[in-house]
């Protein structure tokens, strides 16, 4: 039986089955991948999620709607959702989620010993605009404990799901950040094949976007397809927090 060891272009995706992370060991396809009939769902959603979008879904500092704010340091996260020719995509659903401050998420299988923030859900959405930006206010995520190997950290991270006009459309990465030493160690990073996928994959502090005592900003640029597209994730991987 062979593996199926790639898919797409290979200096930009990561392959099914890289061993150092141990879950692709269990899911990665043994066979070639057949396509699948699309549903009715598929080809016409999202539809009504997209017009349920407010001004307030995209500040992760307020939305748990307690009237109070996230702990933790407080971040500007921006960016271009850009094709391949630098054109930029506009009305993009853009939806983020991530760990508190203390590297936990409010989810009911992560059991790290990490305290929970009441005013903090970690999910937050918006719509690129017609120069394709998006923006959100958030506070930095902690790394946090997993069990993929011995004393293995996440590093700190940011999950982005990109959604076009309909649900057939999704593509799925993660955010990082800049100086993190974490990252040399992480299987889910370097299974990206190249250094400069991985760059990709990688915020830039951006001064430009700092507001004065208020919150540090970091530029995030997503280049959907093309030799400088953004590594994005197969969209069976790993448990949802991760």
């Amino acid at each position: 039986m062979t593996t199926v060891t790639g898919r797409g272009r290979h200096a930009t995706f990561p392959p099914y089955l890289y061993e150092a992370y141990r879950a692709t060991v269990r899911r990665a396809p043994l066979g070639p991948l057949l396509p699948g009939p699309r549903t009715l769902s598929e080809v016409t959603g999202p539809g009504p999620a997209v017009s349920a979008l407010t001004a307030e879904d995209s500040d992760l500092t307020r939305n748990a709607g307690t009237g109070g704010e996230a702990i933790g340091e407080r971040i500007i996260v921006t960016g271009r959702v850009l094709d391949d020719e630098g054109n930029p995509v506009p009305h993009t659903l853009v939806e983020i989620w991530q760990a508190n401050a203390a590297g936990r998420y409010r989810h009911r299988r992560d059991q790290h010993h990490a305290p929970l923030d009441p005013n903090f859900l970690g999910f937050g959405r918006c719509l690129t605009d017609a120069q394709g930006v998006y923006r959100f206010v958030t506070v930095r995520p902690g790394a946090y404990p997993w069990d993929n190997h011995e004393n293995a950290w996440r590093p700190a991270h940011i999950h982005f799901s990109l959604l076009g006009p309909t649900w057939a459309s999704r593509l799925v990465t993660q955010m990082f950040f800049p100086g993190d030493p974490l990252l040399e160690q992480d299987p889910i990073f370097n299974a990206v094949p190249t250094d400069d996928a991985r760059e990709r994959l990688i915020a830039r502090y951006a001064h430009d976007v700092t507001e004065p005592a208020w919150a540090l900003g970091f530029r995030f640029d997503i280049v959907l397809r093309g030799p400088e597209a953004t590594p994005f994730e197969p969209p069976e991987a790993g448990a949802p927090w991760r």
